[in-house]
């Protein structure tokens, strides 16, 4: 995955306020959406989400 598909990544998980939803619609693990965020994060060098655990 490119940087650009991380990045519509990012907006989706903003528009849809939840990892697992973007996930779900891409057909991917949670997991592999969160390392896409994390590895744009670590390219800009800025943290873009702040994630929670939802409790």
């Amino acid at each position: 995955m490119d940087r650009l598909d991380a990045m519509r990544l990012f907006v989706r998980v903003v528009e849809r306020g939840s990892f697992s939803a973007v996930a779900q619609e891409a057909g991917v693990g949670q997991s592999a959406v969160s390392k896409q965020i994390a590895v744009l994060e670590a390219h800009l060098g800025v943290q873009l989400l702040r994630r929670t655990s939802g409790a």
